[in-house]
């Protein structure tokens, strides 16, 4: 006669959720704490104020925080290959004439920071050319990642020439290409309703949330 199987653990509600109101400082501990073991090697590549990190037990951690203010590209990293366990990405969201925000001075724009001019130049215009920029960050990110190391990307999708662009999507699909396991999904819902100077007739939901990518490096 079979032993019956006894099942382990045990019953909780205390769980890390995939869904958040709030900031990233809040829920990019809990992408740490569920998938980034201690000890590990992480490399944050757009570090900019270290946002994500204000709630966060950085001693836990290997941490290296670079950023293209500290002269460090995300698409031209000075690591070795395949030395570290986690690298941490969030470019611009989005560029444009319009929506030509400084980046972190307050004197040059992002598209100057990141090339993002000389990529529409190439035939790639606005949503095309970030999508470009985190394409090859994660390239780059592949190169600096061992075996089964995560990639954590930061996005949020846009409205570019009145066509949605869905850009944790593009991400997730160009990435699986390449061989990632999309593991996890975070949702961040902004706490405050966006504004808007002016609007004739409302087309799209107004984005009010983006998202935390994780993704393993499948070992070949």
């Amino acid at each position: 006669m079979k032993k019956k199987r006894t099942q382990n653990g045990v019953s909780t509600t205390d769980l890390i959720l995939s869904a958040h109101i709030g900031g990233n400082a809040d829920v990019f501990p809990q992408v740490l704490k569920l998938h980034v073991p201690n000890g590990s090697v992480i490399a944050d590549v757009t570090f900019g104020k270290g946002v994500f990190w204000k709630n966060v037990d950085k001693s836990k951690y290997q941490t290296h925080f670079t950023d293209i203010q500290t002269g460090v590209d995300c698409r031209k990293l000075p690591y070795a290959a395949a030395s570290i366990d986690c690298v941490v990405l969030d470019p611009p969201y989005m560029e444009g004439a319009s929506r030509n925000t400084a980046y972190s001075t307050g004197q040059k724009a992002f598209s100057i920071y990141y090339g993002l001019k000389e990529i529409k130049q190439s035939g790639d215009r606005y949503h095309g050319a970030i999508l470009r920029l985190y394409l090859e960050a994660c390239i780059e990110a592949d190169r600096v990642l061992r075996p089964k190391g995560v990639l954590i990307v930061k996005c949020m999708d846009e409205v570019c020439a009145n066509k949605q662009k869905f850009t944790h999507v593009e991400i997730i699909n160009a990435l699986v290409e390449k061989g990632y396991y999309a593991k996890d999904l975070f949702v961040v819902v902004r706490t405050n309703r966006p504004v808007v100077s002016r609007i004739l007739k409302q087309v799209h939901a107004r984005k009010n949330h983006s998202y935390f990518l994780v993704f393993v490096k499948v070992a070949k």
